[in-house]
């Protein structure tokens, strides 16, 4: 191999080799320099970033103490103002208490100023004593003198003067009462009488009291009149009502109040028109038949009102009076709906209080009997079913309830209140009773007119249909004893300026309000 070529190739090597240590070496130097630049980079970030935190700390400590420092500063204003109200509530509190203090002080000179006028007054009264014996005796010592009696005699003689002028003004006084007791006896003759005509007549209307009968022909009026008026005067005393016969074509008229004998009496005739023989006889005949039908009738009403509210055992008697509510009316509603309706809502409160449900049905179905009983018997509807039912073996808590549900007897029983209830409930619902709106309307007005013309009045209303109003008076004028005195003047007045079915209750409301304050 050619030296030269040898060293040729080593020199080539060692130049090659040369050239690539001072290229890496570049390359090393450079790649150091980007590293230290990205290394002052990061050092100079971190600068930044530590400026940040401490600027960020620094403000985040600044307002911690700026938020501790207001809530100290509010917690301080929060107890100076604890501190002012409490030194607001000392000193009213002492004010109170000299105000106190000045009006015991006060009280305690009343006091004793009226200790001193009452002594006073004593002292005059016994002056005035001795001066009236002193006169008394200087009178009978001048009587003495002047008429020549004895001084004993004299005394004697004004005493009996004296006795004379008492009993002249007990005269005045006790012909006061008289007057008071016959106006007081007056009313009473006229609640009374008020009373029976209600029983008799006062709930029917003329169309209620009467009723019709369709004749085939006119002809049969001269023969239901009769021979000199033997068959109508017949007719009449059979029946118990009148008949009565005028121009109205193919129409005779039967009047009583009595809705009983009326329809057996409208029986009555249908039978003599259609039998076509009219004489007394036949009259007795057909009554006692018609009466008969109609009792059959009465019964299956009575005992349709029984299964329909759910009792049983109900005397026979009874029933019939059940059934006869249905030719009954108050205030244009029927009395039998009435009571069938009183026995489901009787039913109903005792069912929520827990009582006898039936037992109340069957005293709610009972209660307004008494309506069409005769009414020659004594005493209110209430009192006559009562002691109808009595008779026929009704229960005695039955019984109470009947006659107590209009305040004729003292209600005893829950049952009692109930029944009372449950009648009030069925006539004063709305629909119930008929009546004219304006009629309605005024006599509402009336009743809050005339009670509000009273001194002390602030406010009345008139509710239940204008059976009861409410009073409310003003405390200042309307004393507790005067409470009771002002309701009897208001019942008083209304009973003098108006005219109404029934009665109205008047309540008088008075209320005293007391406020305390504890701190």
């Amino acid at each position: 191999m050619d030296l030269s070529l040898v060293l040729a190739s080593v020199l080539a090597i060692i130049v090659g080799g040369g050239v690539g240590f001072f290229v890496r070496h570049a390359m090393a130097m450079t790649e150091l320099r980007k590293r230290q630049g990205r290394a002052d980079e990061i050092i100079n970030k971190a600068k930044e970033d530590a400026n940040d935190i401490k600027y960020k700390a620094r403000k985040e400590a600044k307002e911690i103490a700026q938020e501790e420092r207001d809530k100290a500063e509010n917690e301080i204003k929060k107890r100076q103002n604890d501190l002012r109200n409490l030194e607001k509530d000392l000193a009213k509190r002492e004010v109170t208490l000299e105000q106190k203090s000045e009006q015991s002080e006060k009280e305690v000179q009343r006091l004793k100023q009226q200790e001193e006028n009452l002594e006073d007054k004593r002292k005059k009264i016994e002056a005035e004593i001795d001066r009236y014996k002193s006169k008394q005796t200087d009178l009978a010592n001048r009587l003495s003198e002047v008429s020549g009696m004895s001084r004993e005699a004299a005394k004697a003689e004004l005493m009996q003067a004296m006795n004379d002028d008492a009993k002249a003004d007990f005269a005045k006084v006790y012909q006061r009462l008289e007057e008071e007791a016959r106006e007081g006896a007056e009313r009473n003759s006229k609640k009374i009488m008020s009373m029976a005509i209600q029983r008799f007549a006062g709930e029917y209307v003329a169309e209620q009291t009467i009723g019709s009968v369709e004749l085939p022909s006119d002809d049969v009026k001269g023969r239901l009149i009769g021979r000199e008026g033997r068959n109508i005067r017949a007719f009449e005393q059979i029946c118990g009502v009148d008949l009565i016969i005028d121009d109205t074509p193919e129409m005779v008229v039967i009047s009583s109040f009595n809705v009983v004998r009326r329809e057996i009496a409208k029986m009555t005739i249908e039978k003599l028109i259609a039998d076509g023989r009219i004489h007394p006889a036949k009259i007795e005949e057909f009554y006692e038949k018609s009466k008969s039908e109609f009792d059959r009738q009465l019964r299956e009403l009575g005992e349709k009102a029984q299964m329909e509210i759910g009792v049983h055992g109900i005397h026979p008697e009874i029933l019939k009076l059940v059934g006869a509510l249905n030719w009954r009316t108050s205030y244009t509603q029927n009395q039998y709906q009435h009571a069938i309706e009183s026995s489901f809502l009787c039913g109903t409160m005792a069912a929520e209080l827990g009582l006898n449900v039936k037992q109340a049905r069957r005293a709610g179905l009972l209660h307004d009997v008494g309506k069409v009983l005769d009414a020659a018997a004594e005493g209110s509807h209430a009192v006559i079913g009562a002691n109808f039912l009595k008779k026929y073996g009704e229960a005695p808590d039955i019984v109470h309830a009947v006659r107590a549900h209009h305040d004729d007897e003292k209600p005893e029983t829950i049952l009692a209140h109930l029944v009372a209830a449950a009648d009030a409930l069925s006539g004063a619902r709305p629909g119930a009773r008929k009546a004219m709106m304006e009629s309605y309307v005024s006599r509402l007005s009336d009743i809050e007119k005339i009670v509000m013309d009273f001194e002390g009045v602030s406010s009345c209303y008139a509710i239940s249909g204008g059976r009861e109003v409410r009073v409310f008076v003003e405390n200042e004028k309307v004393n507790d004893e005067r409470v009771s005195v002002l309701a009897r003047d208001i019942s008083k007045k209304i009973e003098s300026d108006m005219s109404y079915p029934g009665n109205i209750k008047v309540i008088v409301l008075r209320e005293i309000k007391a406020v305390g304050i504890a701190r």
